[in-house]
């Protein structure tokens, strides 16, 4: 229970008095691949080995049609040669939003060892038999939830929750292959990346990859 009289000006100073910059930030790369995604799965690896929690978790940032900005955590389920992948309904917030507006932002950030990387860009639809095995291979439980829930709409009772969950396991059940018509799997292909790296004397640094014209990526170093 708060404490009646802890008012604003003493919630500042508590949060102000919360220690930041706690990672241990490994040593600057030494050398920069040309693209963006290979500096990332590098970065990746060492979070997984370090033992970064849940290092494949970020926030997707997408707009509305009023232009008012949206977020949430998800996971990243794939990175190739177009972009970065993720997943999920396209009746939710994120899938309605994407498709009135396909430009989004992704954003990782590890604690444990001071980084962050943003990635912006456009979105596009992964083709179905990509939505199809993202689906599959989601557990069982997912993927009923997935199947039964009208995400983000005002629930009323639980128990219509369950019934319905319980029903899509049914389905899935006899049918293994069983597609939701709404999944989908969306690819940010990303028009720039930024790399930043923590510092406690707030010397951060940050490595910012960006396409031209030419589609050719551009690296640049960029001030804290």
């Amino acid at each position: 229970m708060v404490d009646a009289d802890f008012s604003l000006p003493d919630v500042r100073t508590w949060i102000r008095g919360i220690p930041a910059l706690t990672g241990t930030p490994p040593p600057a790369p030494e050398h920069f691949p040309e693209k963006p995604g290979e500096l990332f799965l590098d970065w990746l690896r060492a979070a997984v080995a370090f033992g970064v929690v849940e290092p494949h978790v970020c926030a997707l940032a997408t707009v509305d049609s009023d232009g008012m900005p949206d977020s949430r955590f998800l996971i990243l389920k794939d990175v190739t040669e177009g972009g970065f992948w993720f997943s999920g309904s396209a009746a939710s917030p994120k899938g309605i939003e994407l498709k009135e507006n396909p430009r989004a932002s992704l954003a990782f950030y590890w604690r444990e060892t001071g980084q962050q990387v943003r990635i912006r860009g456009l979105v596009r639809e992964g083709d179905d038999a990509l939505r199809s095995r993202d689906f599959v291979e989601r557990s069982v439980t997912a993927r009923a939830v997935a199947t039964a829930s009208k995400q983000s709409e005002v629930l009323e009772d639980l128990g219509a929750y369950d019934t319905s969950v319980a029903a899509a396991e049914a389905r899935i059940s006899d049918d293994p292959g069983f597609v939701s018509k709404d999944w989908r799997a969306w690819c940010l292909e990303p028009e720039s990346v930024e790399f930043w790296q923590a510092d406690s004397g707030r010397r951060h640094q940050r490595w910012l990859y960006r396409r031209g014209s030419d589609r050719a990526w551009t690296r640049a170093v960029l001030w804290p």
